[in-house]
C-alpha cells in the first residue's frame, strides 16, 4: 500500500519500522519540527524524522496544519491509501482525514474509550488500572473517537513503569498496525460508557502530596518515570524520586519514620528507594544516605 505515516517521538518509530519491513510503501513522513531539547538546547531531530532519514523515506514537517490549505493539497496529491498516525501531535484537519483511500488509522496507546487525550499511559498506572494495550482506530473529527479496529492488552502489575508500559505498547502498536492493514476488520463504534480523558502532564504534576495515601503514591511515582518525574523537597534541596516502595507504618503525613527514607502518608508510609539530588547522578537511598542524617521526624514536602 501506498502510506504515509505521521508520528513524533520515540513510541512511533517501532511502527514506522514495522510498516517498512512489511513491504509498504511508505511515500512520506510527517512529524514535529527539530526543536532546542537537552540542557545546552541544541536543536534535535525527532525522533521518528532521524529513524526516516536512515530508512530513506521524505520527511515534512509543518507546524500547524489548521487552516492550511496547500499543505492539504499536497497531502491529497500523494494518492495515498492510507496514512497511519502514532503520537503525532498535531490534529488533522477533516480534508486531510478524508484524503486516503483507507482514511487515517491511529495506534492509540490505550484499551478506548477508557483514556482518551494526550497522556493514556500515565493515566492507567495512575488510577491503578490492572491492565493497558493498544487500540488501532480509524481516525475521525473528534479526539480519539472514532471506530475501532483491533485492540490488544498488557498487563499491568505492582512494578510498571510509564517506560515499561510505553515500551511493551510501542511494540504492540507496531504489530497490530501492520495487522490492521494486512486483515479486513469491520469498524466497530467506541461505547461512552467508561470514556475517560488524559490530559497532558506537566512537570508541576510530579510534586508528591504526602496527605495521600501510599498507594496512591507508588502509582504516581511508577506513572510519571521517566517523565515528568516525581519530586520533593528535604532540607531545602529538591530531590527527584525514581523508585519508591509502599509499606507499612504511621505518623504525620510528610514526615520520616526511620532513617531509612520511609516518609508517612495519608494512609500508611512510602519508603523512597532510588533517588536523585540536584547535581548528582541517581543513587539507591542507601547510597544517598551514606554520612547522612536524617532523623525520625524529618519533615519533606
Amino acid at each position: 500500500m501506498r502510506v504515509a505515516f505521521m508520528g513524533t517521538p520515540v513510541f512511533s518509530v517501532a511502527a514506522l519500522r514495522a510498516l517498512v519491513a512489511a513491504g509498504h510503501e511508505l511515500v512520506r513522513v510527517y512529524c514535529q519540527p527539530p526543536r532546542p531539547a537537552g540542557r545546552g538546547q541544541a536543536v534535535r531531530l525527532a525522533p521518528v524524522h532521524a529513524a526516516a532519514i536512515e530508512l530513506g523515506i521524505d520527511v515534512r514537517t509543518p507546524a500547524r496544519l489548521r487552516r492550511q490549505e496547500a499543505e492539504w493539497a499536497d497531502f491529497a496529491a500523494l494518492n495515498l491509501d492510507v496514512a497511519v498516525v502514532a503520537a503525532y501531535g498535531l490534529i488533522l484537519p477533516e480534508p486531510m482525514l478524508q484524503a486516503p483511500r483507507r482514511g487515517c488509522l491511529n495506534i492509540h496507546a490505550s484499551l478506548l474509550p477508557r483514556w482518551r487525550g494526550a497522556a493514556p499511559i500515565q493515566a492507567a498506572i495512575l488510577a491503578g488500572d490492572t491492565q493497558s494495550g493498544v487500540t488501532i482506530m480509524q481516525m475521525d473529527a473528534g479526539l480519539d473517537t472514532g471506530p475501532m479496529l483491533l485492540t490488544g492488552t498488557v498487563p499491568i502489575d505492582p512494578t510498571t513503569t510509564a517506560g515499561s508500559l510505553h515500551d511493551a505498547l510501542a511494540r504492540l502498536g507496531a504489530e497490530l498496525v501492520v495487522r490492521a492493514l494486512a486483515e479486513s476488520h469491520d469498524p466497530v463504534p467506541q461505547p461512552e460508557a467508561g470514556a475517560c480523558y488524559a490530559p497532558k502532564l506537566t512537570r508541576e504534576d510530579g510534586r508528591l502530596d504526602w496527605t495521600q495515601e501510599a498507594a496512591a503514591l507508588d502509582r504516581r511515582v511508577r506513572a510519571l518515570n521517566p517523565w515528568p518525574g516525581t519530586f520533593t523537597a528535604l532540607s531545602g534541596e529538591t530531590l527527584k524520586i525514581l523508585a519508591a516502595q509502599p509499606v507499612p507504618g504511621s505518623g504525620e503525613a510528610g514526615t520520616t519514620l526511620d532513617g531509612r527514607l520511609t516518609v508517612a502518608t495519608g494512609a500508611g508510609a512510602l519508603r523512597l528507594t532510588r533517588l536523585q539530588a540536584p547535581g548528582r547522578a541517581a543513587m539507591t537511598a542507601e547510597a544517598f544516605l551514606n554520612g547522612r542524617s536524617i532523623p525520625p521526624g524529618t519533615r519533606l514536602g
